[in-house]
């Protein structure tokens, strides 16, 4: 039995240092499957966030775009859709300039388009005319709202054609194999997709433009979302939707909408990028897909013909950018055992074409997730997932009990699963505890538990979090003076209303947080220019909920520091945020920090922001809190003897 040495939780000494977070790992975006191997995007924070497009083939992996090409699209802020790929080469948005390229092999890339005031994504390959169909942001230059289009691109000309425009949103053109029809989603003000949108199909004419353009409805609504439209081998049209509630797959044959699989499991995702995959054709009575059980995802085949679904009982419980061909199947999938990773499926053998950290460590020092339920204040269930602090060589002194961190997801539609996760280890392996919560308003229970946030954001979501850690504490496994909260954008929301109109935790991280709602509403981007109107309501009606539910109006009532981390150019959350905030604490006499990053945008892509930024919050902690460490790092808190 190995003897450990007695440490202050938060205070251990752990192998899975800060620059070991980012040094070896990747994001792994974007997986296709074509005759010529398979292809994915590395977001590498050692190259300033690059995105590099990168092939597997022959059983090696390489890159198809080098410095200082980064293949990212920008359209609606996230993007998504920034590349295809064609025999003869691939079509990327490149992120400096959002213009498309070619390249071949190892040659330079060569743009298509050439323009400074459009932004382009997901994007399609017409084979048998030769052309681009994506869609197209058009930046105004008056500043007025871009305009979103349905575009075509010929190749040869290099000439850009109209096919559709109208809607504030386009997404997922998709065109059928037999290259005669397109099918594409569209949403309006004050929607989000997720909340309502619409699915087209039309035919293409000889002239390629769009004939018989036809709107798909349910008989019984039309207040549905859809999403991943796509076309099986045989001409047939998908799609995902919640006509029911649930996120179940549906076939579009003969003016009726039918059902294929009728479950409480969610086949879809929030449409906050381009090109998601949640399934695809293996041909053209089957598919594979990933249907999500309250939060937990596991890989399937679904009969089209019976709707029988056949769960392949894989090891991963987490799974993005399905795709398929006759003879293979890969997936980006995790697990609470293994980072994400590309995963290669032929004939029943798996193979991992590419980990997304390759850090080779002793597992003794990982903490694995524990999924829980609880009730909350207003008596009905709410998730989260439980990380305990785990160390091979250190324990707490005894009667102990660690300090919380609770993290709250973004979106707030979106949600959190059990994957491995080493910035989440860093914590952990030092004596925190750690609590993830998919709070009222999450993906993953149905269109139910999304809609209860519906006039509710700053309140419901905040409840949850502040509940999911007392229930911690009622467990006897948290120190109830030390319970930290921390979150990102919309998470960063839920972090200061939580604070402000709380008193559960002692302390809070705010990354590019949302402090004050109605200069949101003039400074944030098309795509969720509207957002809050069904988060809150129409503006100005509901002026008077904005000014309640925003933290900045209300510094009174917050007492516990705060640190924030923000970027500069920022243009969902922009800077100025944080900075009143910052402010307005500093004024107080609350010890709060504030750290911005030059050149950094909405989530942070660089190996040194990072780093520092994770450097930093540990440091407030440990400042805080006075835990008995010393951490090399120049960081300004502001206010901080007033806890001396």
């Amino acid at each position: 039995m190995t003897i450990r040495d007695s440490l202050p939780f938060g205070s251990w000494p752990s192998p899975i240092t800060i620059q070991l977070v980012t040094a070896d790992s990747v994001q792994l975006d974007e997986l296709r499957l074509h005759q010529t191997g398979i292809y994915w995007i590395e977001r590498r924070p050692d190259e300033q966030g690059r995105c590099a497009i990168v092939r597997h083939s022959a059983g090696q992996n390489f890159d198809l775009i080098h410095y200082p090409y980064s293949a990212r699209s920008r359209v609606h802020e996230y993007g998504g859709g920034a590349y295809c790929v064609t025999n003869n080469g691939i079509y990327f948005v490149n992120d400096a300039d959002q213009n498309i390229y070619f390249c071949a092999g190892s040659e330079t890339p060569v743009a298509i388009t050439r323009t400074s005031h459009c932004r382009y994504a997901d994007i399609q390959y017409d084979h048998a005319n030769n052309k681009l169909i994506c869609i197209r942001e058009y930046i105004c230059p008056d500043g007025s709202e871009p305009a979103n289009h349905l575009i075509s691109i010929d190749l040869i000309l290099k000439t850009e054609s109209l096919l559709h425009h109208g809607h504030d949103f386009y997404a997922s053109p998709r065109l059928s194999p037999d290259g005669t029809r397109l099918s594409w989603l569209s949403w309006d003000h004050p929607d989000m997709p997720w909340d309502k949108s619409s699915l087209y199909i039309a035919s293409i004419s000889p002239a390629h433009q769009l004939d018989d353009i036809k709107k798909i409805q349910h008989p019984e609504t039309d207040q549905a979302s859809f999403f991943q439209p796509g076309w099986s081998p045989d001409n047939q049209l998908y799609f995902v939707s919640d006509l029911s509630g649930w996120w179940n797959l549906y076939r579009y044959t003969d003016d009726q909408v039918i059902a294929i699989c009728p479950r409480q499991l969610e086949f879809g995702l929030p449409q906050w990028v381009f090109a998601q995959s949640s399934y695809a054709f293996i041909d053209k009575n089957n598919i594979l897909c990933a249907p999500i059980d309250r939060g937990i995802a596991q890989l399937a085949s679904l009969d089209l013909s019976t709707g029988e679904l056949t769960s392949l009982n894989l090891k991963w419980n987490s799974y993005a950018s399905i795709q398929t061909s006759a003879v293979q199947s890969c997936f980006i999938a995790a697990s609470a055992q293994s980072f994400p990773e590309i995963i290669n499926l032929q004939s029943d053998r798996l193979e991992t074409v590419k980990q997304s950290c390759d850090i080779q460590l002793d597992t003794d020092y990982y903490s694995y997730a524990s999924p829980i339920k609880f009730r909350s204040r207003h008596q009905d269930d709410v998730y989260a997932i439980y990380y305990a602090p785990v160390s091979k060589d250190f324990q707490a002194p005894a009667g102990e009990k660690p300090p919380l961190i609770v993290l709250c997801h973004g979106g707030p539609t979106a949600m959190t699963d059990p994957s491995l996760d080493m910035r989440k280890q860093f914590w952990t392996s030092r004596g925190f505890a750690l609590l993830d919560v998919n709070y009222s308003g999450s993906t993953g229970y149905g269109r139910a538990y999304r809609e209860r946030l519906n006039g509710n954001w700053g309140l419901r979501d905040a409840e949850d979090c502040c509940d999911a850690a007392l229930h911690l504490v009622r467990q006897g496994l948290v120190d109830p003076e030390r319970l930290i909260i921390k979150g990102s954008s919309a998470g960063g929301y839920t972090v200061l209303c939580a604070l402000t109109f709380h008193d559960t935790f002692s302390a809070g991280a705010s990354y590019y947080g949302i402090g004050e709602l109605e200069s949101l509403l003039v400074d944030t981007h098309k795509f969720e220019s509207r957002y809050l109107d069904r988060l809150i309501g129409a503006y100005p009606e509901f002026k008077d909920l904005y000014q309640q539910r925003s933290p900045i109006n209300h510094v009174d009532q917050l007492s516990c520091p705060v640190i924030f981390f923000q970027g500069t150019e920022d243009r969902v959350v922009p800077k100025e945020q944080a900075e009143k905030m910052f402010t307005a604490l500093k004024n107080k006499g609350i010890p709060v920090a504030y750290v911005p990053f030059q050149g950094e945008q909405h989530g942070f892509r660089k190996a040194e922001t990072i780093q520092y930024a994770l450097d930093a919050e540990y440091a407030f902690y440990v400042k805080i809190f006075a835990m008995p460490i010393t951490l090399d790092i120049d960081l300004q808190i502001e206010n901080l003897k007033q806890l001396d």
